[in-house]
């Protein structure tokens, strides 16, 4: 509740600057929704809205444009779109009707033999997905699903500040 009344106290007289810390802490899944809804309701109205959080899940659903700080200097920021994109591995998952026969291929490698009838692939230097595509294609493969597997911040966060103090901030900013 306390959680709750802080935030309302916050914003009640709606605010151009919003600055949070940990919004979503302590709360049940239906009051972080209340409270996630109501960020973007005021940031729809014009707010800046600045919250600091350790929960990447939260970073990708709700902000537009993040900053990563280790040890007092920003050592990332952009849109969460960029950032995702500047750190692809070039993975894709492929589903099928059936997994067809020969899976290889030049223009990649599987990284991972699925259950499903899925493979994860990653596509080799030189080639594109329609590669990819056109060679499954031309093997009369029945392809369900063709997508990118982009990291998560989460992965994106381990991998810059692993192997340093456990001080570590990660300053997300939504606009």
């Amino acid at each position: 509740m306390q959680q709750k009344l802080q935030f309302v106290t916050t914003v009640v007289h709606q605010p151009k600057l919003i600055i949070l810390d940990e919004p979503f802490s302590g709360l049940d899944p239906v009051n972080s929704n209340v409270i996630k809804d109501e960020i973007f309701q005021l940031a729809k109205k014009g707010a800046t809205i600045i919250f600091s959080t350790h929960r990447m899940e939260q970073v990708e659903e709700i902000c537009d444009q993040i900053i990563l700080v280790n040890k007092g200097k920003k050592i990332l920021d952009g849109t969460v779109k960029g950032v995702k994109q500047q750190f692809k591995k070039n993975l894709f998952r492929i589903g099928f009707a059936a997994m067809p026969p020969n899976t290889n291929n030049d223009a990649f490698e599987i990284v991972k033999h699925n259950d499903d009838y899925s493979l994860v692939v990653r596509i080799r230097e030189g080639f594109s997905p329609n590669d990819v595509l056109r060679y499954f294609l031309q093997s009369d493969a029945q392809i369900n699903y063709f997508q990118e597997i982009l990291p998560s911040l989460n992965d994106i966060f381990i991998q810059l500040v692993e192997g340093t103090p456990a001080a570590r901030q990660f300053q997300p900013i939504t606009a």
